[in-house]
């Protein structure tokens, strides 16, 4: 990497004459040792996204950066939103891929005997794999309902309270969509699959707090030590797939139209104000209201699974939902940059918002503490609860990581595990693991991915946000 300044420990910095088309610098949050594990292809996205019209600041990857479509996964871009530009490269194809947790009352000593019927009850009661229909049936209308209203819609139909959507990114709604945006082949794909986990790197975990790092905010956030937790990663499913794909061929028009220069196709894009800019926004907005209407649909139903299978009530169990954050999202936010509060287009492909102690956007149960900031791993390793701090702000506008980061494609990933039985692994290691596909479990093994550690290490030394608690998994499903 001999085109990088190191700024730190923690940050690199991408020049803006690596790249002739480069209008702003790029940093990349990675310590020396995750240096090495950056792709010269995700390096490049990096510079192509500096070259977009309007960007502000710099063309930012979080440590767990790996090579994605248009932007690389890990990305954060801004963008003025009276003279930059909106990507569907920016959010990809799984249109507010997120993550929910759901804390309990119940200990992992008080889970282990009934593990079993726990992880079964848990695969039954959430439909997952690749196309997967669930038993959540809607018609047109209620569907326009959802893209209006998202984890709204869920509650008023009886999945979950009216609590949760203080605890939710946004409440759990982004407004104005014009339901007119979306095709029919995507409302098609979208009446059958709400509720369900889908495929790929999505997952149901049961876990249980293993370490506490801050006992304030965790007291605060309901966490305590050997306490067991729900953790769910999914999306939008089907749905923004299609909203993706449908957009990815307008805004190659619209590129054209407006003579936007592509350093690379797979970032089309048009002005944030123009019809084609304002359309695919409400329709991203639609599905990503889906999105949450479907992590509240997945929690009520998994949260009433292990119930029965603990034979608890309710009352007994607690289980309730901590927090719910989105990973692929572009949203219109105000930050200051120069002095001066802009109202930007942020773009997270891959990354987390983490505002700070204060931020006007938080609801009063998180004023004090910053917002719950959930970072998971792979099967195999740990997550994290972290919460967000002022760094974010002055540096990353509100974001930091999502993930670990894949070290490994799919492809590579199914050759390592050819010959082992990952299954047999993570029993070992104390996990019971059930899944759809079994294909999956190679391709998402723990080796694939970065040690989520030394990428939470970074973000917290960059002072991004601060650890606040480790969970462990002993359960997991698997789409």
């Amino acid at each position: 990497m001999t085109s990088f300044e190191r700024l730190d420990d923690n940050r690199l910095l991408l020049p803006v004459d690596y790249k002739k088309e480069m209008n702003v610098s790029g940093i990349i949050y990675a310590s020396v040792e995750l240096e090495g594990l950056v792709e010269t292809r995700a390096i490049d996205q990096v510079a192509a996204v500096a070259s977009l019209p309007g960007i502000v600041g710099y063309s930012l990857a979080m440590p767990d950066i790996h090579a994605g479509y248009g932007f690389p996964i890990g990305g954060v871009a801004a963008f003025d939103i009276n003279n930059g530009i909106i990507s569907p490269g920016g959010v990809g194809y799984d249109i507010n891929c997120g993550v929910r947790l759901i804390r309990s009352s119940i200990t992992k000593d008080e889970i282990m005997p009934v593990m079993k019927e726990a992880v079964i009850g848990l695969y039954h009661a959430v439909p997952s794999g690749l196309g997967t229909k669930g038993n959540i049936r809607l018609n047109q209308r209620e569907l326009l309902q959802v893209f209006s209203r998202g984890a709204g819609w869920a509650v008023e139909s009886g999945y979950g309270n009216v609590q949760d959507l203080l605890r939710i990114e946004s409440n759990g709604c982004l407004s104005d969509v014009y339901t007119e945006t979306i095709s029919e082949k995507a409302i098609e794909r979208g009446l059958n699959q709400l509720g369900t986990l889908g495929s790929g790197n999505h997952f149901l975990e049961i876990q249980y707090v293993d370490k506490v790092y801050d006992e304030v905010i965790a007291a605060s956030f309901g966490l305590f030590k050997r306490q067991v937790t729900l953790m769910i990663h999914s999306g939008s499913r089907g749905l923004g797939h299609q909203v993706c794909t449908d957009y990815i061929s307008i805004m190659e028009h619209a590129s054209r139209k407006y003579g936007i220069n592509l350093v690379d196709k797979e970032l089309s894009c048009a002005p944030f104000n123009s019809p084609e800019g304002g359309d695919y926004f409400s329709a991203m907005k639609a599905s990503a209201n889906y999105a949450w209407a479907n992590r509240q649909c997945i929690g009520s139903n998994a949260s009433e699974a292990l119930m029965k299978a603990l034979g608890m009530s309710p009352k007994s169990a607690g289980f309730e939902l901590l927090y719910d954050v989105a990973h692929n999202i572009a949203k219109i936010e105000r930050h200051i940059f120069n002095g001066k509060k802009l109202d930007l287009i942020v773009h997270r492909k891959g990354a987390t918002r983490a505002f700070p102690p204060g931020h006007n956007e938080l609801t009063a149960e998180f004023k004090v503490t910053g917002q719950p900031v959930l970072i998971p791993g792979d099967m195999g390793r740990a997550s994290y609860v972290m919460s967000g701090l002022e760094g974010s702000m002055n540096n990353t506008f509100g974001s930091t990581c999502h993930g670990a980061g894949r070290v490994m494609s799919r492809h590579q990933a199914l050759k390592a595990a050819k010959g082992r039985s990952i299954f047999r692994e993570m029993e070992d290691l104390g996990i019971m693991l059930i899944a759809s596909d079994k294909r999956s479990i190679g391709e998402e093994m723990s080796e694939a991915y970065k040690d989520v550690s030394k990428v939470i290490d970074v973000v917290e030394a960059s002072g991004l946000c601060k650890k606040v608690a480790r969970l462990r998994p002993i359960g997991v499903v698997k789409g």
